[in-house]
């Protein structure tokens, strides 16, 4: 006898009864949940089953945060395939707890509709554990978004046990969370991912989505100091108030915009190439659009904040044209006439605020510095630099800044520019590991390449009062993906600030539609 072969043998089963046995542990159990109900604003009661507490990972590092909870209605909807609204409450890259259904946003709604709700929880940049007598940072980039992407591999792993369809995943994230829903979005099976992954001992299966919701998505962080300061610039002296150090900060980082909204390759609708010359004119037509809509829906909007406006009340108001031309909505252009043919603004006295016809109103053109005086005199724009702030005029991190530390709790930098400031060193880099956890965490490397399965379909919504972040980014996200054949719906909603999951009846139509398509 062979005592080598039987005894190889002999651990070779043993070591596929270990890995059977991990790979086991993480099956959903049908039968194992309770019965809960939620009210709704409009006192309707949802019934439905709550499996809560489950971990979807066999390496478990935290059992605070790498838990998932599920939600299956009583009463699914009757459509052939169910889908799953993976809900992330993360907010500024902190960690964050598997929650329960809210009446008040998406996963309500959801349970409402006879969707499945998923909602996981994922480390981050406060999430920490005890390990021999010393406390370890347990959330450094990219982990909450590993943790996400393995919630994303449970459900599919899973999808012959829940209710409801893997195939079918909608991801949704407000701020943080919706930078973590543009990330699931963009990264889907990426190979960067996959050693994580096995290690953390996550199912071995894709982690693609089939949408991302993203509400103010904070992301394109190495790039968002710049594109801040590139646009809000214009303030810096007026309302934003700068001192001399930050005039200076400000003015460098704007410089280096330029360089990188060319280096996007982005089109308009109509194949124009965008660069730096032209991207404010574009960004102003979804500011435009954003300002029409709320006109037809019957807001009030200023003009002493940069709109001009033709309005017709039988007749030409304000140098308005001769003929007496009514705003007719035009198809084709988001019901607005298209900006410079030739109708003017009329001429409002200083802090009028008139009222509009909803059906002959439009906007004609927008003064952008103006506009973003105004956004500005809301809520204060942050100081340079807005992300990556540690050790260039202040010492304090920002959340970015603790997420790209390490495991002492040790914030870092995560660009170039800011590292160069901080150590006071004009040539100094970033190191590669800091590189490739940075380009794991921004979805704009990913978009129009081979590197990832990117989601079909993005709903993408950004205030336009949100002053968080630059326009830019999610202009920039949602114009790389409809650049390369996404379904996109993508609007800065009117006098909106920082905020999600707002808009329902909007939100679950495109999911509708989304799904009949």
């Amino acid at each position: 006898m062979n005592y080598k072969i039987m005894a190889a043998s002999l651990l070779l089963s043993a070591g596929c009864s270990v890995a059977s046995a991990k790979t086991n542990s993480l099956r959903f159990n049908p039968d194992s949940f309770t019965r809960q109900t939620l009210t709704m604003p409009d006192g309707t009661q949802i019934n439905y089953k709550a499996y809560e507490g489950m971990y979807y990972v066999t390496n478990v590092e935290d059992s605070t945060y790498q838990t998932l909870n599920i939600y299956v209605p009583e009463k699914l909807a009757d459509i052939p395939k169910v889908p799953i609204l993976l809900r992330t409450y993360v907010g500024g890259y902190a960690a964050s707890t598997a929650k329960s259904p809210s009446p008040s946003d998406a996963t309500g709604r959801a349970l409402e509709e006879g969707y499945v709700v998923c909602i996981p929880g994922s480390r981050g940049s406060n999430s920490t554990i005890v390990r021999n007598g010393k406390t370890i940072y347990t959330g450094m980039a990219p982990n909450g978004l590993l943790d996400l992407k393995a919630a994303v591999r449970y459900l599919r792993y899973n999808d012959d046990l829940i209710p409801g369809e893997s195939e079918l995943i909608f991801t949704d994230g407000t701020s943080a969370g919706g930078a973590m829903s543009s990330l699931l979005g963009a990264t889907g099976n990426g190979r960067e991912y996959d050693k994580y992954l096995k290690k953390m001992g996550a199912a071995d299966v894709r982690d693609d989505v089939f949408a991302a919701i993203c509400y103010c998505p904070i992301t394109d962080l190495n790039h968002a100091d710049m594109e801040y300061e590139w646009l809000y610039g214009c303030t810096n002296t007026g309302v934003r108030a700068l001192n001399a150090a930050q005039i200076k900060i400000s003015e460098e980082l704007a410089a280096e915009c330029p360089s990188y909204i060319n280096s996007l390759g982005l089109k308009d609708k109509n194949g124009i190439p965008l660069t730096a010359e032209n991207y404010k004119e574009y960004l102003k037509g979804f500011l435009i659009e954003s300002a029409h809509r709320a006109l037809q829906e019957g807001c009030e909007i200023s003009d002493t904040i940069g709109f001009a406006f033709y309005q017709d009340k039988s007749g030409p108001m304000g140098g308005g044209p001769a003929n007496g031309r009514r705003g007719a909505m035009r198809p084709g252009n988001g019901g607005r006439p298209p900006v410079g043919d030739g109708r003017q603004a009329p001429s409002f006295g200083p802090g009028n605020t008139p009222r509009f016809n909803k059906t002959s109103d439009f906007v004609t053109g927008l003064d952008l510095d103006r506009y973003l005086a105004y956004v500005a005199s809301v809520t204060p724009l942050k100081t340079p630099p807005a992300f990556d702030q540690m050790g260039v005029l202040i010492d304090t991190p920002s959340p970015e800044n603790n997420v790209f530390g390490n495991e002492k709790g040790e914030a870092a930098n995560f660009t170039d520019f800011s590292l160069r400031h901080r150590l006071n060193n004009g040539k100094a880099k970033l190191d590669r590991e800091m590189v490739s956890r940075v380009d794991m965490m921004n979805p704009m490397n990913y978009i129009g390449t081979d590197k990832s399965t990117v989601a079909s379909n993005w709903y993408i919504r950004h205030g336009a009062k949100d002053r968080d972040t630059s326009f830019l980014v999610p202009v920039n996200l949602a114009t790389k993906l409809m650049n390369s054949g996404k379904n996109v719906d993508f609007a800065l909603p009117w006098n909106r600030p920082h905020s999600g999951d707002y808009n329902l009846d909007d939100l679950f139509n495109w999911i509708a539609e989304t799904l009949n398509k």
